[in-house]
């Protein structure tokens, strides 16, 4: 038997505030909206632009980082896997949703304080979250 392959990377700007809650047994889990646009030239040499939207999920110790660190605006990358959610609502119609379950994320561009003021990132004192790891040449 073959096995399958269901991974996605994205690198995008946070749409709005991250929300967690937590399912009945306790665990974390924190929703965002991530834009990825991507720009071309058509023959004619008109330049064109395009947005896709991702719904992203982040589960346990992951939820509770996006939480804590992102913010609307913030340029991040993600790593997952698709999966597609079905249900009915309360009038019987079905709905879909597909969404990227996060494994992974990665902090870029500028941080930001607790205040939404913008810092540029500070290699020497930058923490492991946004992929930097302090004191990278200890002798």
């Amino acid at each position: 038997m073959s096995r399958g392959l269901n991974k996605v990377q994205i690198i995008g700007h946070l749409g709005k505030d991250p929300e967690m809650r937590y399912t009945p047994s306790g665990k974390p889990v924190t929703t965002f909206s991530v834009a990825v646009s991507r720009s071309w030239n058509s023959a004619d040499g008109e330049r064109h632009n395009e947005t896709e939207w991702f719904n992203v999920v982040a589960w346990g110790n992951l939820a509770e980082i996006c939480k804590q660190y992102l913010l609307k605006g913030q340029q991040v990358y993600i790593e997952g896997r698709l999966q597609t959610r079905r249900w009915d609502d309360k009038e019987g119609a079905k709905h879909t949703s597909v969404e990227i379950v996060a494994s992974e994320m990665m902090m870029l561009g500028e941080r930001r304080d607790s205040n939404n003021h913008s810092q540029e990132v500070d290699s020497a004192s930058a923490d492991p979250i946004n992929g930097v790891v302090e004191d990278e040449f200890p002798f």
